[in-house]
């Protein structure tokens, strides 16, 4: 008899006792769980790549853009640009600056440290008007073949280290500066491809400092120009065989000593100045400029004349004689320059006024500058027509009655605004009040 069980409980079931080696399963199976049991590794992979793949047409991302160098809006970091003009200057940038923009019509790169230009760099910049490059650090071979090609109009290489003219200068310019250079020489050949130019300046060079002057012709293919400067130079000769269509020359500083006959051909030339150099009487010689017939402004500033020149062209409506030794005004000094408008005769030492020395001025002449000589007395009759003269610094003790108010003008006012007379040695309680008759008011005279 079993044993009774107790109440409230069931039968523990048989456990069944498992094998100790896996069941063996058919091939069948076997690939099913190899497919249904795929390592999650793998899984994470394929997922991983399926979502980073971008769809067709939709959140594509755009390919990285090119830095806009060179385009119209563009401006280089170390520059300012106002419009096409390009403002470089004054920021010790060592090289040309890059990506400046192509349509630029103004390029300023001045008082920089730019040593050399890269080639072809500038070949694009076919809208360029103007190029300065002044004060920098350039040298003949940093620069040669850079501006090869470039229609630019304006060029200012002045204050660099240059030897000679560039090579390679465009037909079209029209304006080039190369002063405070080291250019001692040149040739008709480095002008040939420049027919436009209408402005060259050359000063603060060498030119002249092997022969004196200039080769004869060397600037003869510039059938056009205008304005030639060659200021603070070494010659001692002036050029010879320049071309006719000049209208300013400058020729300060050099050291001239002499003008031969008919130096400057039959010319257009408007302005001529010879300041500076080492000019004397004799060798200003009758006929030298005798042929420049429609010469306006004639400054001989500076020299060593000892008179007034005579034979100057008649054309002439401004005379500047300051600062050399003439000692007096001779009667026929001034004949033939009726069309005089303004003459300066400051710092000489001039103590005599001959009468009647500024007849042949009446009417045209405005200005006279007399300041800084030996007068003693307000020269006679001085003309008609003056608007201003200036006599300070001389020693002048008297004013005759008629200095200013003489002929038509005793009897109508003078014309002058402004008579200086400073610095003198007038005894205003011996001043004779009738020579300031004729005078609008006593605010024209300046006594101190």
């Amino acid at each position: 008899v079993s044993p009774p069980q107790p109440q409230g409980t069931k039968p523990s079931p048989r456990l069944k006792r498992l094998p100790t080696t896996a069941p063996s399963t058919s091939p069948t199976e076997t690939s099913r769980i190899s497919r249904n049991e795929e390592p999650s590794k793998d899984k994470r992979r394929r997922k991983d790549s399926k979502t980073q793949k971008p769809q067709e047409g939709k959140n594509k991302i755009p390919p990285p853009t090119l830095f806009p160098h060179f385009m119209d809006d563009y401006c280089p970091p170390m520059c300012a640009c106002y419009g096409r003009v390009v403002q470089c200057s004054n920021k010790d940038v060592e090289d040309f600056p890059y990506g400046i923009p192509y349509n630029a019509h103004y390029i300023l790169l001045m008082n920089n440290h730019i040593s050399s230009i890269q080639l072809d760099l500038l070949s694009e910049y076919s809208s360029m008007e103007f190029l300065s490059l002044s004060n920098n650090r350039l040298t003949d071979g940093a620069i040669e073949g850079s501006f090869e090609g470039i229609p630019v109009l304006k060029r200012y290489l002045d204050r660099n280290q240059l030897q000679s003219v560039p090579t390679d200068l465009p037909i079209s310019l029209e304006e080039l500066r190369l002063d405070n250079n080291l250019l001692e020489t040149m040739s008709e050949a480095a002008w040939a491809q420049c027919p436009s130019l209408l402005v060259l300046s050359l000063s603060n060079n060498s030119l002249g400092n092997r022969s004196g002057s200039l080769p004869p012709g060397a600037l003869s293919p510039l059938h056009n120009l205008r304005t030639l400067n060659l200021d603070y130079n070494q010659l001692a000769s002036e050029p010879l065989e320049l071309p006719l269509s000049i209208k300013e020359l400058y020729l300060r500083g050099n050291h001239l000593e002499q003008l031969n006959r008919g130096v400057f051909g039959i010319s257009q030339m408007l302005v001529l100045d010879l300041s500076a150099n080492r000019l004397k009487s004799k060798g200003l010689l009758r006929d030298s400029l005798i042929n420049a017939t429609h010469l306006e402004s004639l400054n001989l500033e500076g020299n060593k004349l000892k008179q007034v020149p005579r034979n100057l062209p008649n054309s002439l409506k401004t005379l500047n004689l300051e600062g050399n030794l003439i000692s007096s005004i001779k009667k026929a000094s001034f004949r033939n320059l009726d069309n005089l408008e303004h003459l300066g005769l400051a710092r000489n030492e001039i103590f005599k006024v001959s009468a009647g020395a500024f007849k042949a001025l009446h009417r045209a002449l405005h200005r006279l500058d007399l300041c800084h000589n030996k007068l003693h007395q307000v020269p006679r009759r001085l003309p008609e027509g003056l608007h201003s003269v200036a006599l300070a610094y001389n020693k002048i003790e008297s004013v005759p009655s008629n200095a200013f108010c003489w002929g038509s003008q005793s009897l109508t006012l003078s014309r002058l605004v402004q008579v200086r007379l400073e610095h003198n040695l007038i005894d205003m309680g011996k001043l004779d009040v009738r020579a300031f008759r004729c005078l609008r008011g006593t605010q024209v005279v300046h006594f101190h």
